[in-house]
């Protein structure tokens, strides 16, 4: 994995948006979603677990409000840096100190693989991206977690959802990061928003005729940079624990390779 001979630096966000706090903190009486028990042990734990076992690892940093919330959770090496003003100002934060290579991923991706991420990193750099996602097509999800209800984005060659995975692979990366930033901006104004990406490509989505490449394409176009969309070929990728009815799922998922574990030692 060449991406990583030189040391693939991590970049976990954990904070909260715009300083809210997560609802599901509230409900376990915690200060951070990032230390929500998971079969006994915070989800950031499992997440820097898994981030620990992935050949060439750089510094592993945390972007969170409070350092001193989450440290007991964390191995020592991990370092923190503060929240911006939104997760696309935090990570073009994190870019800018950390550089490119950067792995990027959330602090709730409880069921975070190794494997998922070399292969990640492996097929983005085949595709000579600047900056790549990962995502999850909707028949892997079905296959592998079919009672798990996740965010999904419809297009003509089929439906995903995201996976908290993004690979900033060379510094054109940034220019990606501030198209996300001003789409950050304007959510709350669709106008804006469509008149940013493109009448004529909102239009093809309502139609059903907007394609993966396509959408690529033009983030291509308005930024400069080469962008990708990567299948992780594991539908339980796409789980994050966002909901009650999430934590239940990983829950049970990580109780039955435990299970499965002890019967085979």
């Amino acid at each position: 994995m060449s991406a990583t001979s030189a040391g693939l630096n991590v970049l976990i966000l954990a904070g909260s948006r715009r300083g809210i706090r997560d609802p599901m903190a509230q409900a376990a009486g915690i200060s951070h979603k990032a230390i929500l028990p998971v079969c006994g042990r915070p989800m950031i734990t499992r997440v820097c677990d898994a981030l620990m076992q992935v050949p060439g690892l750089g510094r592993v940093v945390v972007c969170i409000d409070s350092p001193d919330a989450i440290r007991d959770a964390v191995p020592p090496s991990v370092t923190f840096i503060p929240e911006a003003a939104g997760p696309s100002a935090s990570v073009m934060n994190a870019l800018g100190i950390l550089g490119a290579p950067l792995l990027v991923t959330t602090a709730d991706h409880a069921l975070l693989r190794p494997e998922w991420i070399t292969a990640f990193i492996a097929d983005s750099t085949r595709a000579n991206c600047d900056m790549s996602a990962g995502i999850a097509l909707d028949t892997d999800i079905a296959r592998d977690v079919p009672d798990t209800k996740r965010t999904m984005i419809r297009l003509a060659d089929g439906a995903f959802s995201g996976c908290n995975l993004f690979f900033l692979r060379t510094p054109a990366a940034m220019s990606v990061l501030k198209l996300w930033q001003r789409l950050e901006n304007d959510r709350k104004h669709p106008l804006r928003m469509a008149r940013l990406l493109g009448l004529g490509i909102l239009l093809r989505f309502v139609l059903r005729r907007l394609t993966r490449a396509a959408v690529c394409d033009r983030i291509g176009h308005l930024t400069g940079a080469r962008v990708g969309l990567i299948p992780i070929n594991d539908g339980r990728a796409a789980v994050d624990v966002d909901k009650p009815a999430d934590l239940e799922l990983v829950t049970r998922l990580i109780g039955q390779e435990t299970t499965i574990v002890h019967q085979n030692v």
